[in-house]
């Protein structure tokens, strides 16, 4: 059920204080958790490793055996269909979580509690909430490859979140993505210096319409 090698710490936390839009940037705009995955939890920012979950919609049984074996600084990332019928967490789950160290949760399905949850401190990112409670039936897999909102996630990967949204770097890919992105964001702090004490350079909008004929 393990068969699957996490990034380490320190590579995780390199992300940590980058925004999910740069890093977004460098990965073509195109790998996102969609805008339908929105935070429970305030403003915290969500940073860790994946462990992933498909269930069956309404249906949370292989989400609590991820909990059992998950480790300090994993992301329960749950693949629930999008479905909005049932809570697959609630504030149970959710304090259960926080004892084994988890770093948060990201389901592509429903919560419930979710006054608990904004309390918690703790990152959740899921598409709705409900009162119904989940069932405890199976069937589901933990460690596989998921979707949520469109997006590919594998466990291992690096899951990132803030108030814009879910973002899941591959694990083999990180590294190569982290070095343009840190440079990136080297550059926008630059820039926004540049406007606050009014030397910010605007020539490019020209350039850029002369190039293009306009």
């Amino acid at each position: 059920m393990e068969g699957f090698g996490r990034p380490s710490k320190e590579l995780v936390e390199k992300f940590r204080t980058i925004p999910t839009a740069i890093v977004s940037d460098n990965m073509h705009r195109i790998f996102a958790g969609g805008t339908g995955l929105r935070p429970f939890h305030g403003d915290a920012v969500l940073c860790g490793s994946a462990l992933t979950v498909r269930t069956r919609p309404g249906d949370n049984l292989m989400v609590h055996k991820a909990l059992d074996i998950a480790r300090p600084g994993d992301v329960i990332v749950v693949d629930a269909s999008g479905d909005l019928t049932n809570a697959i967490i609630g504030e149970i789950m959710l304090n259960y979580a926080i004892t084994r160290g988890v770093a948060g949760f990201v389901i592509d399905g429903a919560v419930r509690d979710s006054g608990a949850i904004a309390k918690s401190g703790l990152p959740v990112y899921a598409r709705g909430v409900t009162h119904r409670g989940p069932y405890k039936d199976g069937p589901g897999e933990v460690g596989v490859p998921v979707t949520v909102g469109g997006m590919v996630v594998s466990s291992g990967d690096i899951v990132l979140g803030d108030e814009d949204g879910v973002l899941a770097v591959p694990q083999s890919h990180a590294e190569e993505i982290l070095a343009p992105a840190v440079a990136q964001q080297a550059r926008e702090t630059g820039i926004l210096a540049s406007i606050a004490d009014g030397t910010v350079d605007r020539t490019w909008v020209d350039q850029t319409l002369r190039a293009k004929g306009l």
